[in-house]
C-alpha cells in the first residue's frame, strides 16, 4: 500500500514539475463575478488584505469592454514592438517566403493593421512583404501557411484592396494551378494545415472570404474537400475505425490530434460553411470523429498531442487544449451540443492555468495563441470572464522579453516571434471580430 502511494506521489509531482517546467504559475487574479478576490488567487498580498475591488477586473470597464486605458497601453506597446521587428527583420532570412516563419507572416500583419486601424499605410507595408515572399517561390509545398498558397492568396488579396485588378488576377491564377498537385492521384500528400490539403483548402476559403465569394467557384472547393474527405475514409477504414472514427488522418506515420498536424485542423476546416460539405457528411462522418477525439480527452481536460500518446504534457495551438477549443466551439455551432461547449469550457480553464508559456509569446506554440482560444471562447459565450482572462495574456506578452522565455529560431516571425504577438495584441482593439491568422476565417 504504502509503494503504491508513493509511486502515485511521485507520478504527481512529476507531472507538476513538467507543467512548470513548460509554463510559467499564472500571476493573476481571476475574474470573480461577485467582484471579490477568487479564493485561488495568488495575487493578495502577504498581509492577505484583499485588493480595492473597483480595479479587480482591470482592464475591463464598468461595461465589461476593454477599457480605454489599456487599449492605450496596448497601442503604444504595438508602436514599439513594431519597430523592434522591423529592425530584427533586416537580418531575417531573405529567402524564407512562408506566412509560417517567414515574408508572408508579416504582410498578413500589415493586412490585421489595416483591418482594425484603416491606415493606408500598413497595406502599402503589406504588399511590399508579400512583393517580397512572392519573388522567393519554390513550387515544393501547397499550403497556406508553409507553401506557395500563402504568398499567392495575400498576394490576390493585398492588390485587390488597393484596385491592382490585373496582379491580383495573377496571384489568384497561380492559386488555383496548384489543385493539380493537391489534387493528383500519385501524391502522397498529407491532408493537415501546415503541409496538406486542408492548408490549401484554408487558402482557397481566404479569398472568398477577403474577395467575394464567388472568387473561387465551388466546384473547385468542393474537389479539394472531397479528396480530404476521401483520404479520411481510407485511412480509417485501413485502420478498422470506420464505425468510432470515420475519417482518420496521420502526418509522418503519427496520428496527430492538434490544429497544426492533426484532426482538430482538418475538421476545422471541413465545418468552415465556405467549405460547403454536405449536412449529412457532417453528421455522419465528421461529427462521430470529434466525438472519438473527445474521449481521449485527459482528466485536466486537456488532450494528447497524438492518438498513442498518453502524456498531459502540451497547452499549445498546435498541441493540445489551445487548438481543439477552436474545433469544439465550431462543432458546437453546427451540431448546437451542449457537451461541445462544455468540453470547450474545460479546455478554458487550462489555458488560464497552464498557458503562459516559456516556449515563447508567439501563436504556434506561445502565449498569445493560447490567448485567441481564450478570445474564442468570449466570442462565443459573451462572458467577461473570458475577455478579462485574454487581457491577462495580453498583459503578459505587454512585457515581450522579460520572463526569460525561450528564444525562437525565427523570432520576429507571425507563427514563432513578434508578429504573432504583435497581431494578437492588435486583436483587442475589436475583439469580437478577432481570428487567428491562417486558421480561423
Amino acid at each position: 500500500m504504502g509503494d503504491n502511494m508513493s509511486k502515485k506521489l511521485k507520478l504527481v509531482s512529476g507531472a507538476e514539475a513538467d507543467m512548470e517546467e513548460r509554463s510559467f504559475l499564472n500571476p493573476y487574479s481571476d475574474y470573480d463575478h461577485q467582484g471579490h478576490i477568487s479564493p485561488s488567487s495568488s495575487a493578495a498580498d502577504d498581509e492577505g488584505e484583499e485588493e480595492d475591488c473597483s480595479s479587480i477586473h482591470e482592464p475591463l470597464d464598468a461595461n465589461g469592454k476593454v477599457s480605454a486605458a489599456f487599449q492605450k497601453k496596448v497601442q503604444n506597446k504595438i508602436k514599439d514592438l513594431l519597430q523592434q521587428m522591423e529592425e530584427g527583420l533586416k537580418t531575417a532570412d531573405p529567402h524564407d517566403f512562408s506566412t509560417y516563419t517567414g515574408w508572408t507572416g508579416i504582410a498578413l500583419l500589415y493586412v490585421q493593421l489595416h483591418r482594425v486601424s484603416q491606415d493606408a499605410a500598413h497595406l502599402q507595408r503589406a504588399l511590399d512583404y508579400v512583393k517580397r515572399a512572392l519573388r522567393n517561390l519554390n513550387g515544393r509545398k501547397v499550403t497556406f501557411l508553409c507553401g506557395d498558397a500563402g504568398p499567392l492568396a495575400v498576394g490576390a488579396v493585398v492588390h485587390h484592396r488597393l484596385g491592382n485588378t490585373a496582379d491580383s488576377q495573377d496571384c489568384l491564377s497561380k492559386l488555383l494551378q496548384l489543385q493539380r498537385a493537391v489534387l493528383s492521384p500519385e501524391s502522397d500528400m498529407s491532408d493537415e494545415l501546415l503541409y496538406g490539403r486542408a492548408g490549401y483548402l484554408y487558402a482557397l476559403l481566404y479569398v472568398n472570404k477577403e474577395m467575394g465569394p464567388d472568387t473561387v467557384d465551388d466546384c473547385t472547393v468542393a474537389k479539394v474537400v472531397t479528396a480530404i474527405l476521401d483520404s479520411g475514409k481510407n485511412l480509417s477504414a485501413e485502420q478498422k475505425k470506420t464505425e468510432r472514427c470515420p475519417l482518420l488522418y496521420e502526418w509522418h506515420k503519427k496520428q496527430y490530434v492538434g490544429a497544426a498536424h492533426g484532426l482538430a485542423g482538418i475538421y476545422c476546416m471541413l465545418m468552415q460553411p465556405g467549405s460547403k460539405v454536405n449536412p449529412d457528411v457532417l453528421s455522419e462522418l465528421v461529427r462521430p470523429s470529434i466525438d472519438y477525439v473527445r474521449h481521449k480527452k485527459f482528466r485536466s481536460g486537456n488532450y494528447p498531442s497524438s492518438l498513442s500518446n498518453e502524456s498531459d504534457r502540451l497547452v499549445h495551438w498546435c498541441h493540445g487544449a489551445p487548438g481543439m477549443v477552436h474545433m469544439l466551439l465550431m462543432a458546437h455551432k453546427l451540431f448546437k451540443e451542449e457537451k461541445y461547449l462544455r468540453d470547450a469550457v474545460e479546455c478554458g480553464e487550462v489555458i488560464w492555468s497552464r498557458g503562459l508559456l516559456r516556449k515563447g509569446y508567439g501563436i504556434c506554440h506561445g502565449t498569445a495563441g493560447n490567448a485567441y482560444a481564450l478570445l474564442a471562447l468570449y466570442q462565443l459565450t459573451q462572458e467577461r470572464k473570458y475577455l478579462y482572462r485574454a487581457c491577462k495574456f495580453a498583459e503578459w506578452c505587454l512585457d515581450y522579453g522579460t520572463h526569460g522565455c525561450r528564444i525562437p529560431d525565427r523570432p520576429y516571425s507571425l507563427f514563432e516571434g513578434m508578429a504573432g504577438a504583435l497581431h494578437y495584441l492588435s486583436e483587442l482593439a475589436k475583439p469580437e471580430a478577432s481570428r487567428f491568422p491562417a486558421f480561423e476565417l
